[in-house]
């Protein structure tokens, strides 16, 4: 399986908020050998697991959920599973090998009881479309639409090593309309679920956590082999998670993953979500896409690329206003694989980032860490391409120094477009990417390219702990002002949001955060999401509209949808929505208005 395939990557305190749950609705939450659960408690005493004691986790009383809220529409009851065949018993009994002698969860980074503690633990079940309350506030008619969160939610409990970015991708979609709400959340049926479902039992090894080491890749390579060989699944049918993030382009809705093909989804009129289907655009669109396309608002084209170990290692192509996918740009001057998740546009180019982190080969092979890993002997480069190149004839690449990025925020043109700038968090500690995600700290940069002399200046725009940040998407690719970033507490724990005005930064080299919004004590959040006031008014100001996020308080176990004034100099509440259950943390988001809805 491709190592570069998969994304990287809480009393609730909002200012005075009613969110405590009513004392008649409780349970609790219990680790089962095979799966989570949530079960209402059956007596006074509740269930309780253990876990090792990590700093970056804590452990939370067993938070209540609600139980009397009825859903809209109700699945019909499952049909009992008929037992494991033979083969199934045999290779989950070689899975148990594996994980017990040859390559246990001993590091923090893969054991399920550390990365799953807390709300990172996966919610067990699918919720069909469920009312929600609105506990304070009122709705603003321009959240009429939906608004999806992607993430990872395990199908199964973790056996052996597990990473956060393992998990199977579910959508949380909360559809609003004239001021009401329903919360729905659902698996993406990727390929890869389906087969698993069937199965009863994890079939292909995760990316992150499953090729620790030599005698540990080679085990679970030698077993996949054996299940593929046997017909259990067919790779050429997809391996991907689609568990990072969505986008909207060519009138259609995909879930996202970068270690496979987009799968369409659809919202329905009653806020349930349906998975269309993996799709190949055509037959024009190999193995996998970014799970960061970027769509010019503008010319309704749609702007992505694919990476991968071997050559070529990164590949550049776009779709049309009318979905349709162009022709590959193979870029073979990139010279060695590299962990290139996110990137850029302007109006007149596309910038890609070739950071420090990359293949990690040698560890693979004689330690027992990650086969992506970080070089501190590379020096990363940032690359320019015209971004309707034929061939890749025209990039140019300039060193950047210690400039390591995960996600890019926005990039535009300057001086007729001689002048490229580009804003985005740089990781100043990337070798903690994978291992320590409680020890990096991502300080936001701007970065100004002399295309004419070559001359590269950076600095910084803000010193604070910040990344997953957003923009007004009507100007991604134009020059903006405002950029909205989730702050880590540390990450991968999101405790607030703040709003920066970039502008300062081209006279004033201090820090450009306006204003600040902290959940509360024990409440954490996720990516902001900017939602207009006015989409379709011209004249409006780039930051009149809202922030809207999944909110959970730790203390309660509540989780809540927040809405968040963009403009207020303190991103005050505007709107809160109690949920009918839990939303795990999890990765990007994407709002979808009324109109793209009906287009589905």
């Amino acid at each position: 399986m491709d190592p570069f395939s998969s994304s990287f990557l809480s009393s609730f305190s909002l200012s005075n908020l009613p969110l405590t749950l009513p004392p008649s609705t409780s349970s609790v939450l219990r680790i089962s050998a095979v799966r989570i659960e949530e079960k209402p408690p059956t007596s006074t005493s509740t269930t309780t697991r253990t876990r090792t004691p990590q700093p970056s986790r804590r452990q939370i009383p067993s938070p209540p959920y609600p139980t009397k809220t009825k859903p809209i529409s109700t699945n019909p009851p499952p049909t009992p599973k008929p037992p494991p065949s033979l083969a199934v018993t045999i290779f989950n009994a070689f899975d148990d090998i594996i994980n017990t002698f040859i390559d246990p969860p001993t590091r923090p980074s893969v054991d399920p009881k550390h990365v799953l503690a807390d709300n990172f633990a996966p919610v067990v079940d699918e919720l069909p479309p469920t009312k929600c309350t609105v506990v304070s506030g009122v709705l603003p008619p321009c959240l009429d639409g939906a608004y999806i969160r992607n993430g990872p939610n395990p199908q199964f409990l973790p056996r052996g090593p597990y990473h956060l970015f393992d998990g199977d991708g579910m959508l949380h979609v909360i559809r609003i309309s004239d001021g009401g709400a329903t919360l729905c959340s659902r698996y993406v049926k990727t390929y890869k679920f389906t087969i698993e479902e069937k199965t009863g039992s994890p079939v292909l090894p995760n990316v992150f956590s499953g090729f620790n080491g030599l005698r540990a890749s080679a085990a679970r390579g030698a077993l996949s082999a054996v299940r593929t060989l046997t017909g259990m699944f067919d790779p050429s049918n997809g391996i991907g998670l689609a568990n990072t993030s969505l986008a909207f382009f060519g009138d259609s809705l995909y879930a996202l993953g970068e270690s496979d093909l987009p799968y369409a989804v659809k919202v329905t009129a009653d806020g349930d979500v349906v998975t269309l289907g993996r799709r190949d655009f055509d037959g024009k669109l190999f193995m996998s896409m970014t799970a960061h396309p970027k769509v010019d608002y503008e010319t309704g084209e749609t702007f992505a690329f694919r990476y991968g170990p071997v050559p070529p290692f990164l590949t550049y192509f776009r779709f049309d206003s009318e979905g349709r996918k162009e022709a590959d740009v193979p870029v073979f001057s990139m010279t060695t694989p590299s962990f290139l998740h996110d990137f850029a546009i302007t109006r007149k180019y596309a910038v890609f980032a070739e950071i420090q982190l990359g293949m990690n080969p040698m560890e693979m092979i004689f330690g027992s860490g990650s086969p992506v890993g970080a070089n501190s002997s590379k020096i990363p480069r940032l690359g320019v391409i015209p971004r309707y190149a034929k061939d890749e004839s025209e990039i140019r690449w300039f060193e950047v120094p210690g400039f390591n990025i995960i996600h890019a925020i926005n990039a535009w043109d300057e001086d007729g477009g001689d002048t490229v700038v580009m804003v985005a968090p740089n990781i100043l500690s990337v070798e903690h990417t994978l291992e320590r995600m409680d020890l990096i700290h991502a300080s936001v940069e701007r970065v100004r390219i002399d295309l004419k002399t070559g001359f590269v200046s950076r600095h910084p725009v803000a010193s604070r702990n910040l990344d997953f940040a957003v923009i007004n998407p009507k100007y991604a690719g134009r020059k903006n002002r405002y950029v909205y970033a989730a702050i880590g507490d540390p990450m991968p724990k999101i405790s607030g949001v703040v709003k920066l005005d970039v502008s300062m930064s081209e006279s004033d080299r201090s820090d450009c955060t306006v204003a600040t919004r902290i959940f509360g004590p024990g409440c954490y959040g996720g990516e902001p999401f900017f939602v207009a006031k006015e989409p379709n008014n011209p004249e409006a100001e780039e930051d009149d509209g809202y922030l809207v996020t999944y909110v959970h308080n730790e203390n309660t176990g509540e989780s809540s949808f927040l809405v968040m004034d963009a403009k207020s100099p303190n991103l005050e509440t505007v709107a809160v929505v109690k949920l009918p259950r839990r939303v795990p943390y999890g990765f990007h988001g994407l709002f979808v208005t009324e109109t793209n809805l009906k287009k589905l």
